[in-house]
């Protein structure tokens, strides 16, 4: 029985707003790529601001929140999905070893696309970095590493939404609902 006195909150209210912001922004950015410059940019600046945040409550926030309590090793988190496939994992109650894995990965990439964009804006003389080494960089060489670096994010979407999908399915919990809410099952 699923009773409220066994459910406990894990994802705040702020990590919550994070990772649905972040979804939404990242939508927008991905669909106004060409045909929309001025929203695109402004979606690249809000996720920038997005990650900034993140960092900050990745460090000084609440217990699940910090990358104290989840950040693990690459060897910890193959051991771990060779258990899930098992079906021997063991329950996590925040992230699990490869959904910490997998964060650091999107945030790392989602920031190397938001860098190459805002200097494709400074090869254009636009932007916070027009004045810098970036306003000199070939603007072609620089949407190439833009593209392959959103398109590998996304890559990194869909292979998180399958994971939650699988980690969900074996380990008998709703993940999405638990990132809807912030509460899981003990």
């Amino acid at each position: 029985m699923n009773n409220e006195k066994n459910n406990i909150v894990v994802w705040d209210v702020l990590v919550r707003i994070f990772h649905w912001s972040l979804v939404l922004f990242f939508a927008i950015a991905y669909l106004s790529e060409d045909d929309w410059i001025n929203i695109h940019s402004y979606a690249g600046y809000t996720l920038f601001f997005l990650l900034l945040f993140r960092l900050y409550w990745g460090i000084f926030g609440t217990k699940y929140a910090k990358f104290s309590q989840f950040i693990s090793t690459p060897k910890a988190a193959i051991k771990y999905l060779k258990d899930e496939i098992s079906g021997n994992a063991k329950h996590y109650l925040g992230h699990n070893p490869a959904g910490a894995l997998m964060i650091v990965a999107l945030m790392l990439s989602l920031f190397l696309s938001i860098l190459s964009g805002v200097a494709i804006f400074a090869t254009e003389g636009h932007g916070p970095l027009a004045l810098t080494f970036f306003a000199s960089f070939s603007g072609k060489v620089l949407e190439e590493i833009h593209e392959i670096t959103v398109n590998f994010t996304l890559f990194l979407v869909f292979l998180h939404i399958g994971g939650v999908i699988f980690s969900s399915f074996m380990q008998k919990e709703n993940l999405v609902k638990a990132m809807l809410t912030g509460r899981k099952h003990i």
